[in-house]
């Protein structure tokens, strides 16, 4: 009798494609040998709540490591962007409600909390009256956003929700002269483009934060986020957590299965939506001022808390904290051109490394791109003095060689447009090649690209370190799929 498990003549053996297949995936599942095997086997066993656990004692003892009053405020804004992850998470990770309006949530709560404790109106709220008041609003609201939205899935559920983003940016930022339908004299309810400004801080039974105190915010925003983070934790392991994942993989499924799929919905949304109006508030007084053009989608807010997410893995709890670090730190770290470059040079020959083989064509491109490059400045050294009379973004030993290697013109902001659109083409192109033929056109591919990021690039920080945060993005979900921390998922095709 045959011992093979995959022999379908086995009795003991799963069958492929029905559900006892599916269910015993976990035991089918290949592990890494050696030490990293083991360490990972052990890692496994340690349970999630712990991680969390060193991770919030580690982050606790920031502020006595570094008196660094930037580096407390990139704490305060990593725990922010951590709460909007977190409560997106929900929405999206748990119960797979694709929702592009969510950061008007945080700009709502922003709002509020601007309209209740500020000299907007006059009113100056306690702070444990108006974190509540918000928050509940806007759970309320995501709620209302979330009934027309009942039966819609997928792209156009987006669609619904991009309406309401792109509405309550619209209204708030044209919010400076309101009325009711044009019957009642028009009031400043928002302050227009000009925002809410002089908002007050966090205060409590008479005790107030200073001014810039970020260190105090850094804590309130760490002892929140630690709070919902095992709050989501049980709700994962409930029946609503269990509920809302069957919701994610199979809609139908699940309401044929008797869970009430529509409250579901309106239940994931709400929660969402209260997650990023407490954030909401806590950025409004660490700030000071709110302004609608900080939460429409040009702003790029969307867009980075959808990077978290899907870096560390939607779904995961841990991928929320990975996520938020790695893209936050990723972005302060690229402001400054000088890093920008190193890190640009770095991750391409990070990835030349794993993934060309055999090793001697990485010998071949970098001594072949380095070749192509020097020849390339010499001709237009020769041919046209002009092309080599920039500087590089990076100085020291780095910005000496790229001078010698790199085209430079004084006014590189035409051909540096005109050669972004030809490195766009070349990728393609590239994408399209294979064998020697690949390998071989990597070389003009990389100085192009060396070439486009010292004239175009790296003279823009604001828009490179989206692009390159973008980047590392589609590696990853060549790579991983699934994200950093994320778990694959076994589905029947």
């Amino acid at each position: 009798m045959s011992t093979d498990p995959t022999d379908p003549a086995n009795p003991e053996s799963p069958r492929v494609g029905v559900d006892e297949w599916v269910a015993s995936h976990e035991q089918r599942r290949t592990h890494r040998s050696g030490f990293a095997g083991v360490v990972e086997r052990e890692l496994a066993r340690v349970p999630s709540p712990a991680f969390y656990l060193g991770f919030g004692v580690a982050a606790a003892i920031l502020p006595a490591v570094t008196s660094n009053g930037y580096v407390i405020n990139v704490g305060v804004n990593t725990l922010l962007y951590m709460l909007l992850a977190l409560g997106l998470n929900i929405t999206v990770g748990y119960a797979g409600l694709l929702d592009l309006g969510y950061v008007a949530f945080y700009g709502f709560a922003a709002y509020g909390y601007a309209m209740l404790a500020s000299p907007q109106f006059g009113l100056h709220w306690d702070t444990l009256a108006v974190i509540p008041l918000v928050v509940v609003a806007t759970a309320i609201l995501g709620l209302l956003v979330a009934l027309p939205s009942r039966r819609l899935v997928g792209d156009y559920l987006a669609i619904v929700t991009l309406f309401f983003g792109e509405l309550f940016a619209t209204v708030y930022q044209n919010g400076e002269s309101m009325s009711l339908l044009g019957f009642t004299k028009p009031h400043n309810i928002t302050g227009g483009p000009n925002g809410i400004v002089n908002i007050d801080q966090f205060h409590v039974f008479g005790a107030r934060i200073g001014a810039l105190n970020y260190t105090a915010y850094y804590y309130v925003a760490l002892v929140f986020f630690m709070v919902l983070l095992f709050a989501a934790y049980l709700v994962d392991h409930s029946r609503t957590g269990r509920a809302w994942r069957s919701l994610r993989e199979d809609p139908l499924a699940a309401e044929l299965m008797g869970m009430p799929v529509n409250r579901l919905k309106l239940i994931a949304f709400a929660c969402g939506a209260g997650i990023a109006g407490l954030a909401g508030t806590i950025f409004a007084a660490v700030n000071t001022a709110v302004f609608a053009s900080e939460f429409d989608f040009t702003s790029g807010l969307l867009i980075i808390v959808y990077a978290m997410l899907i870096l560390g893995g939607a779904g995961s709890l841990g991928g929320v904290i990975v996520g938020a670090l790695v893209v936050n730190v990723s972005l302060e770290v690229l402001r400054d051109p000088g890093h920008a470059t190193w890190v640009f040079y770095v991750l391409i020959a990070a990835t030349l490394v794993a993934k060309l083989r055999p090793w001697r064509w990485l010998a071949v491109i970098a001594a072949g791109t380095v070749g192509f490059g020097f020849a390339v400045h010499a001709i237009v050294s020769a041919v046209w003095p002009r092309g080599v009379h920039g500087q590089a973004a990076v100085g020291g030993v780095l910005g000496s060689g790229l001078s010698h290697w790199v085209i430079l013109p004084s006014n590189p902001v035409t051909i540096g447009n005109v050669a972004f659109i030809s490195l766009v083409l070349a990728v393609l192109v590239l994408t399209l090649l294979k064998g020697w033929a690949q390998k071989l056109a990597m070389i003009p591919t990389l100085y192009l690209a060396a070439f486009v990021w010292e004239n175009r690039l790296v003279v823009e920080p604001s828009i490179t370190r989206l692009i390159l945060v973008g980047v590392i993005l589609i590696v990853l979900m060549n790579a991983r799929p699934q994200g950093l921390l994320g778990t694959s998922r076994v589905e029947i095709v």
